[in-house]
């Protein structure tokens, strides 16, 4: 019994130093192959960097952007940029604005009559800008100057967004010291007040609920109003070189006529 374990301790000792030696002992042959292999990866990216100024890149890169602009050179042509195709043009005088949206001149059989004191006096408040007018529309007055924004409180028939309209119903038309009062309106040739419709707007829906004494039923109204919006695009006064070609006829002063007013 006492031999046969010394016999197992001595091979089970045997065992494990044969194990240990072996996952201790390096492996030379590999060793050798792994850094040769590694030696030779170094002299040919050293040979193919010492060939091109620029090393090749990776297959896994991305083609960068570019960001500057290719030199032309001497002889070849610049390319060509795109031209826009659309023929929209922003009108920038009366010339420009299509004849169909040119407001309509208005037709008189009688000339126009000025008076000596006004043909006097139109100089100075045609001369002194910006104007402003007293326009009246359905027995309303808005006190009107270039570039304004008018929102009416009704939906305006029969106009679009782009038209063109021209208030000829003033009530005074004048400048920072200067006035024309009419009697009761200033004649329509000696000024001009022309807006262009931008759209319409509506406001949000409201219902409104309606009782009475000792009923059950209730009663809704529901009311959405929707107004015009304008852009006043000029205000100015004629001249009275303007007015004489236009085939105006200066009279006497009498006691109705309509004279321009200094302020204090």
């Amino acid at each position: 019994m006492f031999s046969r374990s010394i016999l197992r301790s001595f091979t089970s000792e045997l065992r494990f130093t044969a194990r240990s030696s072996i996952s201790a002992a390096p492996l030379p042959q590999r060793a050798c192959l792994h850094q040769t292999s590694w030696l030779r990866t170094t002299q040919q990216q050293s040979q193919s960097q010492s060939q091109s100024p620029n090393p090749e890149s990776p297959l896994g890169a991305t083609p960068r952007a570019q960001d500057t602009q290719p030199e032309i050179q001497q002889g070849s042509k610049a390319p060509s940029t795109p031209t826009s195709t659309s023929n929209t043009i922003i009108p920038q005088t009366r010339a420009d604005v299509p004849i169909e949206k040119q407001p309509v001149a208005p037709n008189f059989d009688t000339p126009l009559e000025i008076t000596k004191s006004l043909m006097s006096s139109l100089p100075h408040l045609a001369g002194q800008t910006p104007h402003y007018v007293v326009a009246e529309l359905h027995a309303r007055p808005y006190l009107l100057t270039a570039g304004d924004h008018i929102r009416l409180p009704f939906l305006m028939p029969k106009v679009k967004p782009g038209d063109i309209l021209r208030f000829n119903r003033a009530s005074a038309v004048g400048s920072r010291d200067f006035t024309l009062k009419g009697s009761p309106y200033v004649d329509e040739r000696l000024f001009e007040c022309r807006v262009r419709v931008t759209g319409t707007e509506s406001e949000p829906l409201r219902i409104k609920e309606k009782t009475k004494r000792r009923q059950r039923h209730t009663k809704t109204a529901k009311s959405k109003h929707r107004y015009t919006i304008m852009r006043v695009m000029d205000v100015r006064v004629k001249t009275p070189e303007e007015l004489l070609q236009e085939g105006a006829v200066v009279v006497e002063d009498t006691e109705n006529t309509t004279k321009v007013e200094a302020r204090s």
